[in-house]
């Protein structure tokens, strides 16, 4: 028996879960091609490197590519399965966009052949395979699409969602389920034979409808659960009382799990596709709405908190601990620590101090307002004040004899230890002017 072929695969967008899914892809055996419209990210890729942080994802990609398994390009070549992975972002009215799902659809139509698979990861609303199959059959006339023809189709049509965690992206590829949904039940099938190839996790097959409303369903999930938490942490202030002793005493009882308050919610997932089901059923859907408007309004209360705190103490310089979305990465996509640094900085100028171990540069938005890139080594030696955005590692593991005398609004609850602040707190050496 000859072996099986390995498959010649494209994925569509070299993001932060295009690249880490075409290197995975690729360690399988597949040779793969990733396509991003960016051509620095294309040279970054061929030439083993990467533009994004992930843990082991460098080294991957670099042996990937020194295999010969992955290379990148702007333009597209045929294949035998085709991976979208490309943005669906939300426009001001909080409405979907899958404008870039249909570029690379159209893009993937020019390339397709009999036998093909064409596959999209990107969270989508419910409804957007459909929408893709229904372009690839008005494209490509002389194939037959599924739901688009009569007896079997010439190619397979479906939709499989990532479910991965920044930081541990490379292995939850592999270990995570994944629900696998066709545009029809022969698709479902194609799909999981590819999947199979580099899963370890339970492949699971339903509809591509069901598997489009499975993934924004977990995100919504999240959303709702911390809006929660947030709104707790706003009544806990409110009475005075210590918000994460609270959650850490309810959670005791056995069917209740609080989830963590913050100063908003961020990341590309979570802050965003809850939307997607406001705008498919709003009528139906005002607890996701509100969540989503509790989670937005955290930031702003984050923003008066911190700003009071930073007026107690005029002309002290202020570090703000962090700017990514979540701890121990360097994403900053709809963070709202970022969002708060930025509030701070406009208002306060050149008292702030950003301290963010996974930047090396400021985002244009905070060095034009005068705010500065510093480490937390000299915030903990010329900084009073300590404004707690993101949970990193490093801020952690600053022990209590080094901000005993600090005053401290901490959103992510990591110094349960920390004192309250005195009148007696006293600065030390100032950074920055002393402007209000």
């Amino acid at each position: 028996m000859e072996p099986i072929a390995e498959p010649e695969v494209v994925v569509m967008g070299l993001g932060y879960i295009g690249l880490p899914t075409a290197a995975v892809i690729a360690r399988s055996g597949a040779r793969v091609l990733g396509i991003d419209v960016d051509p620095e990210i294309v040279e970054t890729v061929n030439s083993g490197r990467v533009h994004i942080e992930e843990i082991d994802l460098d080294g991957l990609v670099s042996g990937v590519v020194a295999r010969g398994n992955l290379r990148a390009s702007t333009e597209m070549e045929q294949a035998d399965i085709f991976v979208i992975a490309v943005p669906t972002p939300a426009g001001d009215d909080h409405a979907p966009n899958i404008g870039y799902v249909l570029q690379a659809a159209t893009s993937v139509a020019a390339a397709l052949k009999t036998g093909d698979t064409v596959i999209l990861e990107s969270t989508s609303p419910v409804g957007t395979t459909a929408k893709v199959a229904e372009l690839l059959a008005k494209l490509r006339p002389d194939l037959k699409i599924p739901a688009h023809c009569d007896g079997t189709p010439d190619i397979a049509v479906a939709y499989c969602p990532e479910r991965v965690l920044p930081g541990r992206i490379l292995v939850e590829l592999i270990d995570n389920d994944r629900v696998i949904g066709g545009i029809t039940p022969r698709c479902a099938r194609k799909a999981l034979q590819f999947y199979r190839r580099f899963v370890r996790g339970e492949c699971v097959t339903t509809s591509a409808a069901a598997a489009e409303m499975t993934k924004l369903t977990e995100n919504a999930f999240r959303d709702v659960n911390i809006a929660f938490a947030n709104e707790l942490s706003c009544v806990a202030d409110s009475l005075d009382v210590d918000v994460w002793e609270v959650i850490r005493l309810a959670n005791r009882h056995p069917r209740v799990n609080i989830l963590s308050p913050g100063p908003g919610v961020g990341g590309h997932c979570i802050a965003v596709d809850p939307w997607f089901l406001v705008h498919s059923s709003p009528e139906h859907t005002p607890l996701i709405r509100t969540a989503r408007e509790v989670n937005d309004a955290k930031v702003d209360y984050t923003i008066d908190r911190a700003s009071d705190l930073i007026e107690s103490m005029p002309g002290a310089a202020v570090a703000c601990l962090g700017l990514a979305f979540k701890a121990n990465i360097d994403d900053f996509r709809e963070s709202p620590a970022l969002k708060v640094a930025i509030a701070l900085a406009n208002r306060f100028g050149q008292r702030v101090h950003i301290v963010e171990p996974y930047a090396d540069t400021l985002p244009p938005a905070l060095a034009d307002s005068g705010a500065t890139l510093i480490d937390v080594d000299e915030a903990i030696e010329r900084c009073p004040i300590f404004i707690v955005l993101v949970d990193h590692d490093v801020f952690r593991s600053i022990p209590l004899a080094e901000r005993r005398t600090k005053l401290v609004m901490d959103s992510r609850g990591i110094w349960p230890d920390q004192p309250a602040p005195t009148s007696q707190t006293a600065p030390p050496q100032l950074l920055g002017d002393t402007a209000a």
